[in-house]
């Protein structure tokens, strides 16, 4: 007798087109969800679930269709920072940072899939976490860009869930905020009843790590002990502007010298790199800011580039208030647009009325070791020159406060083309105004110097490179009554 099994075929086909296009929905909407959450202005809520619509889908497919998924919403997340990056850099290098940071995310997804697959545990939601945690730990201690990409960035608006940095650094901040996530998506796959505990952990982290964030921060903002005058002009001195219009922007900074000074500010810090200037020319222009310092007794900070005969150097000049050059700090990290310059090694930290103040600039404050150092140097504020891209004004900001979570600093940040911020040792942003071009902008804030000692400072990355060993044992090859060796993309 002939059996008919074309409708169990038909039904089997309808099932499969069915669940392939809820799979391929779920890598849209995750993607787009990954663009909001982890762009230039991050939607903090969204990052702790953005991930876990790609993770649920990833699990449900074979292994080439997950990667094609992975990779959709990858793209669709990377993509939002492209006219980002083609600000810093040629078109075709800026594809190819989009696409390799696209391909970060797949590697992560497609590693923490076969782990969770590959096991029966309701433990294997750690691979997710542990990954991002290894690649976010390398990222920050390899590549000369740090991790700037961090999805821990995505907290920076959010104060009670970034105060675990003071403890961890970067590290322990991604594994929250990548555990929810693969939480979600294993109770999605594997049934809620049977990630229960799985689930409740990762409830229980998540409130002690608010909890910890919210008692960590003072009731009330620790009140500004010292008067600070910040002013920028968004308009580059650069060798092809006229004469006239350069001289224009140094008269201006100095009015707004005279205003800040007379307004009460002790200390005034002006932008990155107002203008790259010769020998002679630099000579000239330190014994007219040391004049201006000195006439009305402040502390002035200036961001200036010398290009010496192609010797190029992108410098922090500070002048005491009798007119002398106090230090000359030299930019250690630079920007792509600025690989040119030659870094520096050393660290400034100088007292003004007694009080530690540290000297960086601008991509310095994207490296937790340069938080580090100034924290072991008992700074109680950075003095921070910067100059960022418009687009990334208030990524960049955000991101350099977090450096004073770490290490127990406050931070005063003035940027052309971005913000100028005074933020405190909690990452709290206490006072800030957007730049401008000429006539520029200027802020007075009172700036809490309130020195914080934090576990990080004295220990760094060992959450971090704790993390990294656990995720490349979990890579390892196993046998076991945990591991079945057989892919179940069902879930």
């Amino acid at each position: 007798m002939r059996v008919d099994t074309s409708g169990v075929s038909s039904n089997v086909s309808s099932n499969f087109a069915h669940r392939t296009l809820v799979n391929a929905a779920l890598a849209l909407a995750g993607g787009v969800a990954m663009r909001l959450a982890f762009g230039l202005e991050p939607v903090w809520w969204l990052a702790w679930i953005a991930p876990a619509p790609v993770l649920v889908a990833a699990l449900r497919s074979g292994t080439a269709t997950a990667g094609l998924l992975a990779l959709l919403a990858a793209l669709i997340a990377t993509t939002g920072l492209f006219p980002y990056f083609s600000l810093l850099m040629p078109v075709p290098p800026a594809v190819l940072v989009t696409v390799l940071l696209a391909l970060a995310w797949v590697l992560v997804i497609m590693l923490a899939r076969r782990v969770m697959l590959g096991t029966g545990s309701p433990w294997s939601v750690l691979a997710y976490p542990l990954l991002w945690c290894a690649v976010d730990t390398l990222l920050a201690a390899l590549h000369p860009d740090g991790n700037w990409s961090s999805v821990g960035y995505s907290q920076a608006d959010f104060a009670p869930a970034v105060q675990i940095v003071s403890v961890t650094g970067m590290a322990g901040l991604v594994f929250a905020v990548s555990l929810v996530p693969s939480a979600i998506a294993l109770a999605v796959t594997r049934g809620w009843h049977a990630t229960g505990a799985v689930l409740g952990c990762t409830l229980a982290l998540t409130a002690i790590l608010f909890a910890f964030g919210y008692t960590r921060i003072p009731g009330t903002a620790p009140a500004g002990t010292e008067q600070i005058g910040l002013a920028a002009i968004d308009d580059f001195i650069g060798p092809r502007v006229p004469a006239a219009h350069a001289a224009r922007i140094w008269s201006q900074y100095e009015r707004h010298v005279d205003t800040l000074a007379a307004q009460g500010a002790r200390i005034v810090v002006l932008p990155e790199k107002i203008a790259v200037v010769a020998p002679a020319e630099a000579a000239r222009l330190s014994a007219r800011l040391s004049a201006l310092a000195a006439r009305h007794r402040v502390w002035l900070a200036v961001g200036i580039g010398t290009d010496d005969a192609g010797v190029k150097r992108n410098l922090a000049w500070l002048f005491a208030p009798d007119g002398k050059l106090d230090a000359s700090y030299a930019k250690h990290h630079m920007a792509p647009p600025e690989r040119e310059f030659l870094p520096g090694a050393e660290y400034d930290v100088r007292s003004i009325g007694g009080t530690p103040y540290g000297l960086a600039i601008c991509k310095d404050m994207h490296f937790a070791g340069m938080g580090r150092a100034y924290g072991q140097r008992q700074a109680r504020a950075m003095l921070v020159p910067a100059w960022d891209f418009k687009l990334d004004g208030h990524y960049a900001a955000r991101l350099s406060a977090l450096r004073g979570v770490e290490s127990g600093f406050a931070m005063v940040r003035v940027a052309r083309d971005g913000l100028l911020t005074v933020t405190d040792a909690y990452g709290r942003v206490t006072a800030e105004t957007r730049s401008a071009a000429l006539p520029g902008a200027t802020l007075l804030a009172a700036v809490p110097l309130e020195r914080v000692d934090t576990l990080y400072a004295g220990t760094g990355d060992w959450f971090g490179w704790l993390c990294t060993g656990a995720a490349l044992l979990m890579l390892l090859p196993r046998r076991g009554p945990l591991y079945a060796g057989k892919e179940n993309p069902a879930g």
